[in-house]
């Protein structure tokens, strides 16, 4: 089996390729691809540094062809909302072009895909089940949208064998990745274990969508082992909890108080902190799994790089 990761370099990428080759021992040959690749991979694995919208690059990345992709690379949902050019290059024709090509190469690859709980857009009260509608509210989300779809139809049509996967955002990001919308959710768990006072921008009361990274890579890796799915497109379970519980849970496994100040930011409360119940049972009915409890997410959360 030849194995491709794009987006190595990143925060799910890393995890990831740190459980690649133990858990997926059959593979001939492991690729890793970003922008930078310093520092990533090891014994073994080849690391391609390029630029996944460059046809050239995926031409020559992509050859001789793979079996199993796993597509991490994006650009965060803030920065693509700022740079719309970026945003279509990186998160759209990007993956479009990578998709195309590998089922050039490769007819049938499984192919796993890095969704977005973004797709959504506002989710008001309501549970979410396989039924909620798609309305994404930010070009990302629209972006990630598009792409479940075409990744879909390309099943359909045999091209290829794709699972989109709906992540949420994940915990702990480092502490010094402070530049995303949904920072907080990470921030909490690192200022909490370092002791030290946190003034968290949303109200104590927020309710969120909580998987940690080893989770998600967990969900990644049996997507890939999956032989017939039945879905294009999984939301897979996750944690719904407010920020009051995760941060007592975080306190109780780090044996430090939380001495947290929380704020009223209207606007992230909306996008971040105002999720509904999720009903899980197609996924859990495929045998994906969230985090046992908030226990266990925080320390996870707080196992840091691999």
């Amino acid at each position: 089996m030849r194995i491709l990761v794009t987006g190595a370099g990143g925060f799910l990428g890393r995890g990831l390729i740190a459980r690649i080759a133990d858990a997926l021992p059959q593979a001939r040959r492991i690729v890793l691809t970003d922008r930078v690749v310093e520092g990533l991979g090891g014994a073994g694995v080849d690391t391609i540094a390029g630029d996944l919208s460059d046809p050239a690059f995926r031409r020559a990345l992509l050859d001789p062809g793979f079996d199993l992709v796993f597509h991490l690379a994006s650009i965060p949902g803030s920065l693509a909302e700022r740079e719309q050019g970026l945003g279509l290059s990186v998160n759209l024709l990007a993956p479009i072009g990578l998709a195309e090509d590998v089922a050039a190469r490769q007819p049938g690859a499984r192919f796993v895909f890095a969704s977005s709980i973004a797709v959504y857009g506002n989710l008001g009260e309501d549970t979410v089940t396989g039924a909620t509608a798609c309305q994404p509210e930010l070009t990302y989300g629209a972006h990630k949208r598009m792409t479940e779809v075409l990744l879909s139809d390309m099943t359909r049509r045999g091209a290829l064998s794709a699972i989109s996967l709906r992540f949420p955002g994940l915990v702990a990001r480092p502490a010094t990745e402070s530049g995303h919308g949904s920072a907080f959710m990470s921030q909490i768990f690192h200022q909490i274990a370092a002791g030290t006072p946190y003034a968290c921008p949303i109200a104590a009361d927020s309710t969120c969508w909580w998987m940690s990274r080893p989770a998600a890579v967990e969900t990644l890796l049996w997507a890939a082992r999956l032989a017939d799915p039945g879905t294009t497109v999984v939301q897979p379970p996750v944690l719904h909890a407010d920020l009051t519980s995760v941060a007592a849970a975080t306190a109780r496994i780090t044996g430090q108080a939380a001495r947290i100040d929380w704020g009223n930011d209207p606007v992230l409360r909306q996008i971040f902190g105002a999720m509904p119940p999720l009903d899980a049972s197609p996924a859990l009915a495929l045998g994906f799994r969230a985090d046992a409890d908030l226990d266990a997410l925080a320390r996870a959360a707080l196992s840091g790089d691999p």
